[in-house]
């Protein structure tokens, strides 16, 4: 859902994973799908620690979707 991507984003941003310009422009993207897109497009990049925490954020977030998913 939405506020689940705000909150990751916000988590992300306080963990120094992404920066305020990657932030924006995850939030510039026009559907939820495009924007989980280049959340994980853009986390990926930076390498497994990065994946690592984009991943335990989710789990916290959304434990159906991280339970459907198999991250737990």
């Amino acid at each position: 859902s939405e506020s689940v991507l705000n909150k990751l984003l916000d988590k992300l941003l306080q963990q120094r994973v992404i920066n305020d310009q990657e932030m924006e422009s995850v939030r510039s993207q026009q559907s939820r799908a495009d924007k989980a897109r280049d959340v994980i497009d853009t986390v990926r990049r930076k390498g497994s620690e990065a994946s690592s925490l984009l991943i335990a954020a989710l789990c916290e977030e959304d434990r159906c979707l991280s339970k459907d998913l198999k991250l737990t």
